[in-house]
């Protein structure tokens, strides 16, 4: 970092910026120094997404003012802060889905970078030495969540960049991978390059910033080096309780078999896609069981069929639930056996943007009553949501309002207590606290432990680690559609898990018998 005597990189004094019935940020002040990497940390709603658009342009503040590199600037549009060399990764993602992941570079870019064609050598490059592997010439609607926001931070990388912003960056890495982007962020700010850096994992802030700005309710609440913080610490400054944010929960063994994967194999269609490859798995009545993978290994491809979004009409019995061949059913059909599911992506396909609450919520529980001889009970409906807004700590004005306006923990709380006030045998969950705060990651953890200690079997398919070894009874991975061996949490660790992400099992001979014999 340089001397204090140099102007800040970035300094804002005073933001404000106000919404229908409500503050977003509160007269914010911010600096950044040149080569500084700086935490912005802050409970789901706190107002860091609001700031970090207004520092990129993309919406303007009602109050205060920002000053680049010692000056006075209104930044105008995400146009005028790439020009100033600002670059930005948004946790929900500004890409085209019917375009290639070149035509994006190049069209977030500019004309003055190249053609798609012509970036394409440079994003494999780039892609391939922060271990972040892409195809330019994919169609971004193919790829998974994990792998688009991928695009995002090579399109970053790509830049000749003066404050590189990252939003939960690491969501979708390995460790090994998770290590080597910190490498590379380090060599970034050496070499000047200031650096705001927003994530949820406090271990990986400890280990990385050199200073933390924290947002309580749209305003400062405070300011540390978390260096000198204990995580404990650091939630409290962010959330103000710190029920759970430490808990260890005990592993269990489940009782007998609900899901029952029997040799599932699947080809993708998509040239670009993966296919799955005789995968054996039983998750048990009561037990949590956690699949770690690099995102584009299978997640996306295991979920739908999991779901009853792909079906294998010839091969029902590969997937049983209770005994029960289901593999040819609709989605419909499986949640009447038992089924409750919680998709990877929020907004599009666990909750339509534009409905409110209470509609949303009828999508998937209506055949507990809120539908009567074809009528739609809109007093049952309300009362519904209004029971998982209480029991989940959803923070909205109420089950009348636009999914699209809740923050990402808060929907994603939502959406996990719509399915668990369901009573299921069998919860699948996908990335079930991707972008959401310690303290509604905290909730989500006891809620899933509380069905599981009901007797559900749970499924939980994540790229976060310290998540699956915090709650999972029983572990595994997926890489290139392989399933890797399934072992107590207890008799495995990180390292271990992070080698299985990386495909190191697919080289044993003795991989695939390990993993029916522990399954």
């Amino acid at each position: 970092m340089t001397t204090p005597t140099s102007p800040p990189r970035l300094a804002l004094r005073g933001i404000t910026k106000r919404y229908p019935g409500t503050l977003a940020n509160d007269r914010i002040d911010l600096s950044i120094e040149p080569g500084e990497i700086h935490a912005l940390l802050g409970e789901n709603g706190a107002g860091k997404s609001t700031l970090m658009k207004i520092i990129y342009g993309v919406v303007q503040a009602d109050a205060g003012e920002l000053l680049w590199e010692g000056q006075p600037l209104t930044m105008r549009d995400p146009a005028m802060a790439r020009s100033h060399g600002i670059g930005m990764v948004f946790q929900h993602f500004s890409l085209f889905e019917t375009l290639t992941v070149a035509e994006n570079i190049a069209l977030a870019m500019g004309r003055e970078a190249g053609t798609p064609k012509q970036l394409e050598p440079q994003i494999r490059e780039v892609s391939q030495r922060y271990g972040m592997a892409l195809e330019p010439q994919r169609l971004v609607h193919s790829l998974s969540i994990g792998e688009r926001q991928r695009v995002e931070i090579i399109r970053c990388l790509m830049q000749d960049i003066k404050l590189l912003i990252l939003d939960e960056p690491t969501s979708v890495l390995t460790p090994q991978e998770a290590d080597e982007l910190f490498a590379t962020l380090r060599r970034l700010a050496a070499e000047g390059c200031s650096i705001l850096f927003i994530s949820h994992k406090l271990g990986e802030v400890r280990a990385l910033c050199q200073r933390a700005t924290v947002l309580r309710g749209g305003r400062v609440s405070g300011h540390c080096v978390p260096a000198e913080c204990s995580d404990l610490e650091l939630a409290r400054l962010m959330v103000g309780e710190a029920e759970g944010l430490e808990a260890s929960y005990p592993k269990v063994e489940g009782g007998a078999p609900f899901l029952v994967l029997d040799g599932l194999s699947w080809h993708n269609p998509d040239p670009f896609g993966t296919s799955l490859k005789d995968i054996a798995l039983q998750v048990r009545s009561g037990e949590i069981v956690g699949i770690a993978g690099v995102a584009g290994n299978g997640q996306d491809e295991l979920l739908a069929l999991l779901s009853g979004e792909q079906r294998l009409s010839a091969e029902p019995a590969r997937i049983r639930f209770n005994g029960q061949a289901v593999a040819h059913l609709r989605p419909d059909a499986r949640r009447a056996q038992g089924l409750a599911f919680v998709p990877a992506e929020r907004l599009g396909h666990g909750a339509v943007p534009d409905l409110s609450l209470a509609d949303n919520g009828l999508l998937t529980a209506f055949q507990r009553g809120l539908v009567s001889r074809g009528l739609i009970q809109r007093g049952k409906v309300q009362a519904f949501a209004e029971e998982i807004i209480r029991r989940f700590a959803v923070k909205t004005p109420g089950a009348q309002t636009a999914a699209r306006s809740l923050s990402g923990g808060n929907l994603q709380k939502f959406i996990l207590g719509r399915e668990i006030l369901q009573q299921p045998k069998l919860l699948v969950a996908a990335h079930p606290t991707w972008g959401v705060d310690v303290g509604a990651a905290a909730a989500i953890h006891r809620a899933l432990i509380a069905l599981r200690d009901a007797g559900a079997a749970i499924l939980v398919i994540s790229e976060d680690l310290d998540e699956l070894f915090q709650i999972s009874d029983r572990l595994a991975a997926l890489s290139s559609g392989r399933l890797s061996a399934l072992k107590p949490t207890a008799e495995t660790d990180t390292s271990e898990v992070g080698r299985w992400m990386a495909g190191e099992f697919l080289t044993s001979p003795d991989s695939a018998a390990a993993s029916a014999a522990l399954s």
